[in-house]
């Protein structure tokens, strides 16, 4: 009974967030896709995003990478959220790391991701 009334409650926190990725989500999903979504939050312009781009690019077979530009009006929920801290990753839609890519962070997701798929 606890559990269930902690995720209602983070259920109804998130729930304004989920509305503005929902859809780049259930797009990817419906693609039948067997790789992860790495979401970007990002601002434009931004050399630490252009930087974590650069970063990334030896794990980009791995991985889709969702941009959002947390400066469009219909991401003004991320705007709050992050605009002191870009750039900021999501692992399928879990906050996973900010400023900096951290490599050993992704490739455990990565890694963990890909055993959990792998008997698919």
């Amino acid at each position: 009974m606890r559990l269930r009334i902690k995720m209602l409650q983070f259920q109804g926190n998130s729930m304004r967030l989920a509305k503005s990725i929902g859809p780049f989500l259930r797009n990817l999903s419906a693609s039948n896709t067997t790789l992860p979504v790495l979401t970007l939050f990002k601002k434009d312009p931004c050399p630490l995003c252009e930087e974590a781009k650069e970063v990334l690019k030896p794990y980009e077979n791995r991985f889709i990478l969702q941009e959002v530009d947390i400066t469009l009006p219909e991401n003004s929920t991320w705007y709050e959220r992050y605009r002191l801290h870009i750039p900021v990753f999501h692992f399928n839609g879990q906050f996973l790391m900010m400023h900096r890519v951290n490599t050993s962070k992704l490739e455990k997701q990565l890694l963990k991701f890909e055993q959990q798929n792998a008997g698919d």
